[in-house]
C-alpha cells in the first residue's frame, strides 16, 4: 500500500478521497487553488499545497504544478478524482513517467475509451451491443455520408469522437440538413477537443440512460457492480441517479454486465470505470465509457457494500480485487440528489457565502459535501456543492427517506436546487420509475417559475 497519495482535485470528491486514504492508513496531500484556500479538506489536511490562482487552467489543469506538488511532498501516487485531468491520457502518462502511480487506468486504456470511435470498436469486438451507426469516423465524401445515414435511418446524431458531457452533438432529421450538420460538428469538435473527427449513430427517441459500474485489477480480474439509472438529466447533465434501475430484468443486466467485463479484460483495463448505455424497448446500446470514478458512485457503494474509492487505491497499489463476481450482491435501493449552488429552475449559478448549513441525518442517509456554515462558494468552478444519498430496503423506502432528508436540509445565503429535488420526489412519474432522458426537461418546461 502507498504511504502517501496526492489528491489532484477539489470539492466533495477531494474530501471523499481524503477520507478513503485515512481509512487505509495512507497520508493524503491536498492541492488547492487560491479560491479554495478555506475548503474543509484543506483545513483537515496533514499536508496541503497551493498550486495556483483560481482559474482551472492555472491550477487544477496545470500538469507541471500538480506533478511538482507530488515531488516536493514525496507522494507516491496521484488520484485525479473526476473532471479536470481525470480522463486525460497525457496527464496519466506524465504522472507515470515522473515516477508516480496514476490511480486510474493506463494511458492506453484512457485513449481507447476516450475516443468514441475506438471505444465503440472495442465494445463491438467484445459483443457489447452498440447503437447502429457508422463503423468508425465519418469520411469526407458527402455521397458516402448520405449513404451511411440512409442505412442507419433518420433521425441520426452526429457526435464528436473526442467529445463528452453532451458537447459536440447534433441531431439531424432530414437528408437536406445532413452535410451542413456534419461540417459544423467537425468544426466545433476541432475547436473544443482538438480532434475534428465525428461519427454517426441512430438517434434514439425516448431512451433511458443506464450505466454499468466496472472494477478491475492489473491481473485481468474484472467485475461489474450492478447498474445505475441516470435518466433524470438536463442538457445531458445528471440531476438524480439511482441504483438499481427500476423495471429492468436482472437477467438482462447480468448479460450486459458480463459483456462489459469481457471488454475490460480484453483491453487490460485497470481501476474503476463506467460503461454508459442508452436503453430503449428492452435493448441496451453502448454510448461511451468513463475511465474514472463517477459523481454518482455512492449509490453503487450503498447497494453493494463496496467502497469504490478505497478499491481504486488498492488495485492501483498492485493488490488483487478483494471480491469475485459471485460475492457481489445488490441489496435494497439507493437514490442520489446532486446539490448545486444555482437557481432551482433557471439554473443560473449562485456562488457566495453560506450563512447556514444543516445536513440531514437518520437511518440510511449519507451526505457527501465539503461545505460548512460560513463557507464561500467560489464562482470559478462547477456549481455542485454536495450530494444527498439515501438507501432503503425498497425503492419506496428510499424515496420516503429522500423526502425526509430534503425536508431537513438547510442551506442559507445562496440559492440551491433543493426546492427542485423536493418537487421531483413527489412527482407521480418519477415515483413510478423508468422515466426517459427527456422527461426532466419536459417537466421543467411545464413548471416554469
Amino acid at each position: 500500500m502507498f504511504k502517501k497519495i496526492l489528491v489532484a482535485n477539489r470539492g466533495e470528491i477531494a474530501l471523499r478521497i481524503q477520507r478513503a486514504c485515512r481509512e487505509l492508513g495512507v497520508k493524503a496531500v491536498m492541492v488547492y487553488s487560491e479560491a479554495d484556500r478555506d475548503a474543509k479538506y484543506v483545513k483537515l489536511a496533514e499536508e496541503a499545497v497551493c498550486i495556483g490562482p483560481a482559474a482551472s487552467s492555472l491550477s487544477y489543469l496545470n500538469m507541471p504544478a500538480i506533478i511538482s506538488a507530488a515531488e516536493v511532498t514525496d507522494a507516491e501516487a496521484i488520484h485525479p478524482g473526476y473532471g479536470f485531468l481525470s480522463e486525460n491520457a497525457d496527464f496519466a502518462e506524465r504522472v507515470e513517467r515522473s515516477g508516480f502511480q496514476f490511480i486510474g487506468p493506463t494511458p492506453e486504456s484512457i485513449r481507447i475509451m476516450g475516443d468514441k470511435v475506438s471505444a465503440k470498436q472495442a465494445m463491438i469486438k467484445a459483443g457489447v451491443p452498440c447503437v447502429p451507426g457508422s463503423e468508425g469516423e465519418l469520411p469526407d465524401d458527402p455521397v458516402q455520408i448520405r449513404r451511411i445515414a440512409k442505412l442507419v435511418g433518420y433521425p441520426v446524431i452526429i457526435k464528436a469522437a473526442g467529445g463528452g458531457g453532451g458537447r459536440g452533438m447534433r441531431v439531424v432529421h432530414t437528408e437536406a440538413a445532413l452535410i451542413t450538420a456534419v461540417t459544423r460538428t467537425k468544426r466545433d469538435a476541432g475547436a473544443a477537443f482538438g480532434n475534428p473527427a465525428v461519427d454517426m449513430e441512430k438517434f434514439l427517441q425516448n431512451p433511458r440512460h443506464i450505466e454499468i459500474q466496472i472494477m478491475a485489477d492489473k491481473y485481468k480480474n474484472a467485475v461489474y457492480l450492478g447498474e445505475r439509472d441516470c435518466s433524470m438529466q438536463r442538457r445531458h447533465q445528471k440531476v438524480i441517479e439511482e441504483a438499481p434501475a427500476p423495471g429492468i430484468a436482472r437477467k438482462l443486466i447480468e448479460r450486459v454486465g458480463d459483456r462489459c467485463v469481457s471488454a475490460c479484460k480484453k483491453i487490460g483495463y485497470r481501476g474503476a470505470g463506467t460503461i454508459e448505455f442508452l436503453y430503449e424497448d428492452g435493448e441496451f446500446y453502448f454510448i461511451e465509457m468513463n475511465t474514472r470514478v463517477q459523481v454518482e458512485h455512492p449509490v453503487t457503494e450503498l447497494t453493494t457494500g463496496i467502497d469504490i474509492v478505497k478499491t481504486q487505491i488498492m488495485v492501483a497499489a498492485g493488490e488483487k480485487l478483494p471480491f469475485t463476481q459471485r460475492q457481489i450482491q445488490i441489496r435494497g435501493h439507493a437514490i442520489e440528489c446532486r446539490l448545486n449552488a444555482e437557481d432551482p429552475y433557471k439554473f443560473t449559478p449562485s456562488p457566495g457565502r453560506i450563512t447556514m448549513w444543516h445536513a440531514p441525518g437518520g437511518p440510511g442517509v449519507r451526505v457527501d459535501s465539503h461545505i460548512y456554515t460560513n463557507y464561500f462558494v467560489p464562482p470559478n468552478y462547477d456549481s455542485m456543492i454536495g450530494k444527498i444519498i439515501v438507501h432503503g430496503d425498497t425503492r419506496d423506502q428510499a424515496l420516503a427517506r429522500m423526502r425526509t432528508a430534503l425536508g431537513e436540509t438547510v442551506v442559507e445565503g445562496i440559492n440551491t436546487n433543493i426546492a427542485l429535488h423536493r418537487e421531483l420526489m413527489v412527482d407521480a412519474q418519477f415515483i413510478t420509475g423508468g422515466t426517459n432522458i427527456h422527461y426532466l426537461e419536459g417537466w421543467l418546461a411545464n413548471h416554469t417559475r
